[in-house]
């Protein structure tokens, strides 16, 4: 199994800097939320001092948005979607302790994360433009083919795990009470992403750690080293 960028996401978006993180052990039982209080907080914090419209990290995803040709304010980028939500509601409601965490730490630092159950991703994920081919299964069970172009989180057999950047994941790889393995992606495109992004994957991994899930050292990948593989 491996994890990448294809070369043309690469040089239409030069300053992606993407973090990845593998957790086995994973535990549906874990008692999360004690734990993610900080994070929230963090969020909150943000928030009453800048509306999420105009933190960097979120301008800078509402402009690869308005790149690929989508409007800012009909397709949000997954961490400006849970930051509006939480402005509204003051919270978020619990899904999974794996998922509530992964949340909250892009709540707290207002970054794209995506968590997908391994076992159900065929050979590897590819980051990369759709052919138009491939299939995505909504949440509601609806067989969907991305539009030719749209950026799609793909494996070896043409499902896409999610469409439009990760503003939707599909239910194909969704985290559940089955799954025991899962990969852990956060992306960003502001100026400080290089320090942002393994800082939210390393207090995240001590937040799995302490709900007793294994996780790897998170990889930073970069255009030069733009494919990531765990250690046998």
């Amino acid at each position: 199994m491996y994890f990448c960028h294809s070369a043309a996401i690469w040089a239409a978006f030069p300053a992606l800097v993407p973090g990845v993180m593998l957790v086995e052990g994973v535990r549906p039982d874990a008692q999360a939320l004690p734990l993610l209080e900080p994070l929230f907080e963090q969020a909150r914090a943000r928030l009453a001092a800048t509306p999420e419209s105009a933190m960097p990290e979120v301008q800078a995803w509402r402009q690869v948005f308005g790149q690929m040709g989508l409007k800012p304010t009909q397709y949000r980028s997954a961490a400006e979607a849970l930051l509006r939500r939480f402005r509204k509601e003051g919270a978020l409601p619990s899904l999974h302790p794996l998922v509530d965490a992964c949340n909250a730490a892009s709540l707290a630092f207002a970054l794209p994360v995506a968590v997908l159950d391994l076992d159900h991703v065929a050979g590897f994920l590819e980051v990369r433009q759709a052919l138009g081919d491939e299939v995505y299964l909504s949440f509601g069970g609806e067989i969907e083919h991305p539009e030719p172009g749209e950026v799609i989180f793909a494996d070896a057999e043409g499902h896409a795990h999610a469409r439009r950047w990760v503003f939707r994941q599909s239910r194909q790889s969704t985290v559940g009470a089955a799954t025991r393995r899962a990969l852990i992606v956060c992306e960003g495109q502001h100026a400080g992403a290089a320090q942002d992004v393994p800082a939210l994957l390393g207090a995240l991994a001590g937040v799995l750690d302490a709900l007793g899930m294994r996780s790897t050292p998170p990889a930073v990948l970069r255009a030069d080293a733009p494919r990531w593989q765990p250690t046998p």
